[in-house]
């Protein structure tokens, strides 16, 4: 009895050991993979946005986002569709008028507060109120939001929710009785949270009266036109998607799609959140006149992929304006210790913007025609691997088929890392119990 109970110990021990290191770094890697997407500014800037002339003729749709932040393709996508039609007075408004940072570090700085919006539009709602998924879902922090678009909707705004921002119309009760969509890794929670809504999968979005919803990030372009069709006609939403570079419009109805699952392969992204610790730190250069998309592009397919760390970087420090008028802050000027510099944006490659910069070799990403999105994966797929390339655009909904993704196939040395760390964990047991017998 003793004997096994000294071989148990023995086993329990050595298991311990080999487990520790893993799971300790991979514990910490894990928490800051997540924890560096929304990373607030810690300098206390707060620049203010420029503002635009409002035209009482039009319409206006706004793109909300909170005091948490919000993902970056939900935000800015459909922003730059609606923008792109001339249609719309468009306006991204926070509970706050401070800045609010999108996936991946990006600082934009909301054109109007909540207040502020109230008092431009003589206190009626807006046409138009576009909901991203925010990352505090769920939270306290979210309930301004949730109450404004309560009191927007009742006003007769038509509302829109981008991924998992239906999942915000849902917590405000927005979405009981009706047909809705989210994103493929969520819907299954919340039709267990959520059970009075009628969850719709393998569509790309859900018109459902005074509310459209759509599924995955990118999906937010097809939610966007929808909303177009309904307001501005079908012929201007088709030059808004030829303009934006949307090969994937259907008009008149949602393109059905195969519903997203998980699968075997996308246990990538576990290996990337919690064993790729030293993960490349790109600089993103941003440039006055890039559009939304392009800078979308960007922040979230490396954000996405977990495999990437990005910073905002600007020529000189001071914000900037994009195409269409949204206001960004960089946080640095500074090109130092970076890994790669990455220049999104077709005019910021015609221009050569980066050439101040003569220690990094500029990555100008957008200096060929096509979807802002496009060139983004493919350089993922070179710097990390297909599998994570694959996770990616399976997370932002977006077809990859026509993409050339050359890289490795999967990152053997980082999934290798949690085995050569529960080896090292073995021999130091094993250094201890042979010194503790020498000793005894």
């Amino acid at each position: 009895m003793r004997t096994f109970l000294r071989v148990t110990l023995t086993v329990l021990a050595f298991t311990v050991a080999a487990l520790a290191l893993p799971l300790t770094l991979g514990g910490v890697t894990l928490g800051a993979s997540f924890e560096n997407r929304y990373t607030p500014r810690t300098d206390g800037a707060t620049p203010q946005p420029v503002r635009r002339a409002h035209d009482p003729a039009k319409p206006t749709a706004v793109v909300v986002v909170g005091n948490e932040g919000a993902v970056v393709s939900d935000t800015l996508a459909p922003y730059e569709v609606l923008a792109t039609t001339g249609a719309f007075n468009v306006y991204t408004v926070a509970p706050l008028a401070r800045p609010v940072t999108l996936t991946g570090g990006l600082d934009l700085i909301p054109d109007l507060s909540f207040a502020e919006l109230d008092s431009l539009l003589s206190s009626a709602a807006p046409d138009v109120v576009v909901v991203p998924a925010l990352p505090d879902l769920g939270e306290p922090t979210t309930r301004p939001v949730t109450d404004w678009l309560r009191q927007q909707s009742a006003k007769g705004a038509l509302l829109m929710s981008v991924c998992n921002g239906s999942g915000l119309l849902a917590s405000a009760g927005l979405l009981d009785g009706r047909h809705a969509t989210a994103h493929w890794f969520r819907i299954g929670g919340f039709e267990e949270e959520f059970p009075a809504v009628d969850w719709i999968r393998g569509t790309r979005y859900v018109d459902d009266g005074n509310i459209v919803t759509t599924a995955g990030i990118l999906s937010g372009i097809d939610g966007a036109l929808r909303i177009t069709e309904r307001i501005a006609g079908p012929e201007t939403a088709r030059k808004a998607a030829e303009a934006v570079g949307w090969a994937h419009y259907s008009p008149g109805s949602s393109t059905p799609m195969t519903q997203n699952t998980f699968e075997a392969a996308d246990t990538v992204v576990a290996v990337n959140t919690a064993f790729r610790w030293d993960k490349p730190h790109l600089g993103v250069l941003l440039t006055t006149g890039i559009r939304e998309l392009e800078l979308a592009a960007v922040f979230d397919t490396y954000g996405e992929s977990l495999a990437v760390e990005t910073t905002a970087v600007g020529v000189d420090g001071a914000p900037i304006l994009s195409r269409h008028g949204l206001t960004f802050a960089p946080r640095t000027a500074a090109a130092d210790d970076l890994d790669r510099l990455i220049v999104p944006g077709a005019g910021a490659a015609a221009s050569h913007a980066a050439d101040r910069y003569p220690g990094l070799s500029p990555v100008y990403l957008h200096a060929e025609p096509g979807f802002p999105f496009d060139a983004v994966l493919e350089d993922l797929a070179r710097i990390t691997d297909t599998a994570t390339t694959r996770w990616t655009t399976r997370t932002l909904e977006y077809p990859s088929s026509h993409l050339a993704l050359d890289g490795v196939a999967w990152p053997w040395t980082v999934t290798l890392r949690p085995f050569g760390l529960a080896v090292l964990g073995l021999l130091v047991a094993f250094g201890i119990r042979a010194l503790y017998r020498r000793r005894a």
